[in-house]
């Protein structure tokens, strides 16, 4: 079977979302997953999603992403993601992707609500802190923001006449003429394989965590497009650029691990080992506080250690971590009352295949986004929360680069 398109998309998460909403209606798009629409890591997304904050935020923000990422970081793309940050959340919440707001600001409530151009985000809306961040700059919803906004956009692309998704559609190789990307072969759950042409290609197929034993990634997202890509010669980056979260539910059962947001953290949780006692800066870069953890696991031999929500009162738990609170609930552990066991696990790849600041890989007509990419923003070490705002940043550069839209920084105005 031949199908064909003007673009196929690989992948269903932020990357792949944003990217169809952002092409010309006029163009026919195909998307397909490799499992049902919403077995993307976007959505386990907990924490929530970075943003300048106001104009004096630019240096610390540039500055945190950079100490963050071990200053291996591409400048450009770091500047590049932080000058459209706020763009990008003018754009979901014109999509309806609902923040937390501040509880006192009716006024601006409304403003809010009509989408009003002179409205100044930080004004309205409740910022939260993460570790390594000098000061709150992400905006959240509860402790499901990936999926708040996933589901939003997932919800407009079905709107879309434009739009095929298809699900249960595995990528397997792409369609190379004269050394240029014209589509992908892919193959459907019974194992019936197909070709779909198209004049442009995007990967959005997620991370890698599916090659690891334990990982808070879908076991399906096994770095596809890695593999296809040393096959044909594209240009990979940073390949051993792997980042371990310092805090997921420990568990015996296999499968996927639980993450425990940063934002707990940040708002006051405690790292403790088996005598109860604090041993680390909870709020220092992820890989650092994993090297804690794990050296405090072999001085006391132990296969955890524990972190304390107690500080941060039943109150903000459950308005704040009411998924993560229900989630240890039902593992036996009632964090309003007890510490829970937490250990590190794969979370996230800085690496994968080397991108430009418009997302164009190496070979002509084909385009990367969102963890399958490496565009240089996060460097060694991803900072918090700067995951799914990469994202949608060089998503919406690659259509617009598709489009033959111009991709400048307008930053709007800020008081």
């Amino acid at each position: 079977m031949k199908m064909e398109a003007d673009v196929v998309i690989v992948g269903t998460g932020v990357g792949g979302l944003f990217s169809a909403l952002s092409l010309p209606r006029d163009q026919k798009i195909i998307m397909i997953t490799k499992s049902d629409l919403e077995s993307s890591d976007s959505f386990l997304a907990q924490g929530g999603i970075c943003m300048l904050h106001d104009k004096d935020d630019y240096d610390s923000y540039f500055e945190d992403t950079m100490k963050a990422g071990h200053y291996e970081n591409r400048k450009e793309s770091v500047d590049l993601m932080i000058r459209s940050s706020r763009e990008i959340i003018h754009d979901l919440i014109g999509y309806g992707v609902d923040f937390q707001k501040q509880e006192t600001d009716e006024s601006g409530n409304e403003a809010a609500d009509n989408g009003g151009e002179k409205v100044e985000i930080q004004d309205i809306y409740a910022f939260t802190r993460e570790g390594a961040h000098s000061r709150p700059r992400i905006l959240f919803h509860a402790d499901i923001t990936g999926k708040e906004i996933t589901s939003k956009l997932l919800a407009q692309v079905k709107q879309l006449s434009n739009v095929t998704l298809i699900e249960y559609t595995t990528m397997t190789d792409i369609i190379v003429e004269n050394d240029e990307c014209r589509g992908i072969i892919a193959q459907d759950k019974d194992g019936n394989e197909f070709e779909i042409h198209t004049e442009n290609t995007i990967w959005a197929s997620g991370g890698i965590g599916g090659r690891y034993k334990h990982s808070t990634n879908f076991p399906h997202l096994t770095g596809d497009a890695l593999t296809i890509s040393e096959k044909h010669g594209i240009r990979l980056e940073h390949l051993d650029y792997v980042q371990i979260h310092p805090t997921t539910l420990y568990s015996k059962k296999p499968g996927r691990r639980f993450l425990i947001s940063e934002s707990v953290r940040g708002e006051g949780a405690v790292l403790l080992n088996s005598k109860k006692e604090r041993f680390v800066n909870e709020l220092l870069p992820r890989d650092v506080v994993t090297k804690a953890i794990r050296e405090e696991m072999e001085k006391e031999g132990t296969d955890h250690v524990w972190l304390s929500m107690e500080k941060l009162g039943k109150e903000t738990i459950m308005g704040h971590f009411p998924n993560i609170y229900q989630h240890c609930l039902e593992e036996g552990y009632d964090v309003t009352k007890e510490c829970i066991p937490v250990v590190p696990a794969q979370h996230y790849f800085m690496g994968g295949v080397w991108v430009d600041s418009d997302s164009k890989t190496s070979m002509e007509h084909l385009y990367a986004v969102g963890e399958t990419s490496c565009n240089g923003v996060h460097g060694a070490n991803r900072l918090a929360s700067n995951s799914l705002l990469e994202s949608l940043v060089f998503a919406k550069r690659a259509a617009n680069k598709i489009s033959g839209t111009e991709n400048e920084v307008k930053v709007r105005e800020l008081a």
